[in-house]
C-alpha cells in the first residue's frame, strides 16, 4: 500500500466506505477543497484501488469553545508565559476506509501513519494537537487511537469534537 497526495489529475474511481457523505466528499468535493486551499486529501492506494483516504486542514482549540476542566488540563500543559486563548491544531476533516478493507486494521495503520508524517521533520506551520469532529459511530475508533473528547456532549446530533496531543507521539 502507498499513501499519495490527491492531485488535480488523480483518477478518482469508485469508493465506498459505507457512508454516503464520506464517499461524496472524496468523489465530488476533495479536489475542489484543495483548489480553494481549504483541505488537502491523501489517498491510500492498494494496487490501483483506493483503500482509504483522509483530508487535513487547519484548526484551533479555543477557550471560547472548550470550557471547564478540559480547558484547564490543556492549558496546564504550557508554561504560564505560553498560556493563550487558543492553540494551533491540524484537523482531520475526513477519514474513511473502504468497506473492502474493514477488519484488517487499515484505519489504525493509516491513523498511525498520519501521526508519524505530521510528527517527522519541520512542518511549514507549528501545531500541538490533531482534532476531529468524530461521527458518533467512530468515537471508539478515535479513542482506540489515542484521541480524547474535548466536550462532554455531542456538538450536534452526529459528531463529537475530539483531540490528540502530538506530544504523545513517540
Amino acid at each position: 500500500m502507498q499513501l499519495v497526495p490527491l492531485t488535480p489529475d488523480y483518477p478518482l474511481a469508485a469508493f465506498d466506505c459505507g457512508d454516503d457523505d464520506l464517499n461524496r466528499f472524496l468523489l465530488d468535493d476533495a479536489k475542489h477543497a484543495q483548489e480553494l486551499r481549504i483541505a488537502n486529501t491523501f489517498i491510500l492506494e492498494d494496487e490501483g484501488r483506493i483503500a482509504a483516504y483522509f483530508c487535513l486542514l487547519n484548526d484551533r482549540i479555543s477557550r471560547s469553545e472548550i470550557t471547564g476542566s478540559r480547558w484547564k488540563k490543556i492549558r496546564a500543559k504550557f508554561p504560564v508565559s505560553k498560556q493563550f486563548r487558543s492553540y494551533p491544531c491540524i484537523k482531520v476533516g475526513r477519514f474513511a476506509v473502504s468497506v473492502d478493507y474493514r477488519g484488517q486494521s487499515v484505519g489504525t495503520w493509516l491513523m498511525n501513519k498520519l501521526k508519524e508524517r505530521l510528527n517527522v521533520g519541520q512542518n511549514q506551520s507549528a501545531f500541538r494537537y490533531i482534532t476531529v469532529d468524530a461521527y458518533l459511530s467512530a468515537i471508539e475508533f478515535y479513542r482506540k487511537n489515542g484521541f480524547q473528547e474535548l466536550t462532554k456532549k455531542e456538538e450536534d446530533e452526529h459528531t463529537r469534537l475530539m483531540f490528540f496531543d502530538m506530544m504523545d507521539v513517540e
